[in-house]
């Protein structure tokens, strides 16, 4: 008698279970702001100074005392002249100071007229505006107090956090380790580019797809390659995978075939904690841990062999499971609210992800074929449509749609 399998997770309760599970990794390196770029941050940093450090002009202009330009075409004297990076003197009643965007204010001036509503006259310039108190000028500290979190533990380090750590002088970040994972793909009709196609053979487009996924996650990656398609090299290829890394991901061979291993040499190996998702594309996958022969385990997932179930899951799954192991909380990706300029009559039991682009009118165009074969879909289209489970579409419809933008980086 056939055991009856387990009903399918649905998305949301598998991705919970994923998360849930998921032990952020420990330790951490210091290692140069400058080299940061796309790291987790493991400890909060603080400012230890005030940004702006002083009053400084956001304008080029004349910086002047309001007192003496309440006509509307004040005429004052140029005292001074305060590049950035410069200290100016105390500017003397009836007097204007040239002065550059950055540059510190002067004691005594508390305004900045900017140089469009100025007119130089020899050592003079007349003032055509009646400025007020405070006018261009930043304060010292309106961005940053002494002693302020600029940056939370967990934040994934993108050009705009360096930036934020230099403005307040860190030369050094502490970041989560890198990740370290095992990649290997299973098949015997798998060929390499640059190899002769047998019969019945195809080129591994998962294997350049997934190592360029999680290089653009930071890991540290070790390809394994194409295993043979048999449970004893799987299974020794798990033990292998299992002792130096945090993860092990494969591709293929994870469905119910007689020649599908994975499975099998998981729970051989380890505990299989989940299998088949109510997703489409990529219904088959896996996710679990492997032993290790000392002591503690190697998380496991196993990825469909179909393209873009592979491409699919691993941005809905593996890439939030990744960022929740490297420290980071919100791991959610940006979805907005879209129209829909397709129509989508059939609705499936699964919870459908379509590959779609915007369209010049500013609708979702949906790709002709959403095959899970059809890897073209993935490199024309902009996002996905997250259509639940027994759901239509009509034109005009209102739908989910999460950009690839936010799911590559």
């Amino acid at each position: 008698m056939t055991t009856p399998r387990p009903p399918m997770l649905p998305v949301a309760e598998a991705l919970a279970l994923l998360l849930a599970a998921a032990r952020p990794v420990a330790g951490h390196e210091v290692i140069a702001t400058l080299e940061a770029n796309g790291r987790v941050l493991a400890l909060a940093q603080s400012s230890q100074l005030d940004v702006p450090p002083m009053d400084n002009t956001q304008m080029d202009g004349y910086a002047v005392r309001t007192a003496d330009c309440t006509s509307g075409a004040a005429r004052l004297r140029v005292a001074q002249r305060i590049p950035a990076g410069h200290v100016g003197q105390p500017l003397l009643a009836g007097t204007a100071a040239r002065i550059f965007t950055g540059a510190l204010i002067p004691e005594g001036a508390d305004a900045v007229v900017m140089q469009e509503q100025c007119t130089a006259d020899g050592d003079d310039v007349i003032v055509a505006h009646t400025p007020a108190s405070g006018e261009w000028i930043r304060r010292r500290g309106e961005d940053i107090r002494t002693g302020s979190e600029i940056l939370a533990a967990g934040t994934r380090l993108r050009g705009q956090e360096l930036g934020l750590a230099a403005s307040v002088g860190l030369a050094t970040l502490p970041v989560v380790r890198k990740l370290k994972v095992a990649v290997f793909f299973t098949g015997d009709e798998l060929a390499m580019p640059g190899e002769l196609l047998k019969p019945g053979a195809i080129y591994n487009s998962n294997r350049f797809t997934l190592r360029g996924l999680l290089e653009n996650l930071g890991c540290d990656i070790t390809d394994y390659g194409i295993v043979p398609d048999t449970l004893a090299a799987t299974r020794d290829t798990l033990r292998l995978a299992a002792q130096e890394h945090d993860l092990i991901i494969t591709s293929g061979g994870v469905s119910v075939g007689e020649e599908d291993h994975i499975k099998p040499a998981v729970e051989a190996e380890g505990r299989l904690n989940m299998w088949q998702i109510a997703v489409k594309p990529g219904k088959p996958l896996a996710f679990g841990e492997v032993n290790r022969s000392g002591q503690g385990t190697a998380f496991f997932l196993g990825l469909p062999g179909n393209p873009v179930s592979s491409f699919v899951t691993f941005l809905l799954f593996v890439r939030p499971f990744i960022l929740r192991l490297q420290g980071v909380d919100n791991v959610a990706p940006q979805a907005y609210a879209m129209r829909a300029g397709f129509d989508w009559p059939k609705a499936d039991r699964r919870n459908e992800f379509l590959r779609v682009r915007v369209g010049p009118d500013g609708t979702l165009e949906l790709f002709p074929n959403q095959g899970s074969g059809v890897l073209t879909s993935t490199v024309w289209g902009d996002g996905l449509v997250d259509n639940p489970a027994g759901q239509v579409i009509a034109v005009g419809d209102f739908v989910r749609f999460i950009p690839f933008s936010g799911l590559l980086n």
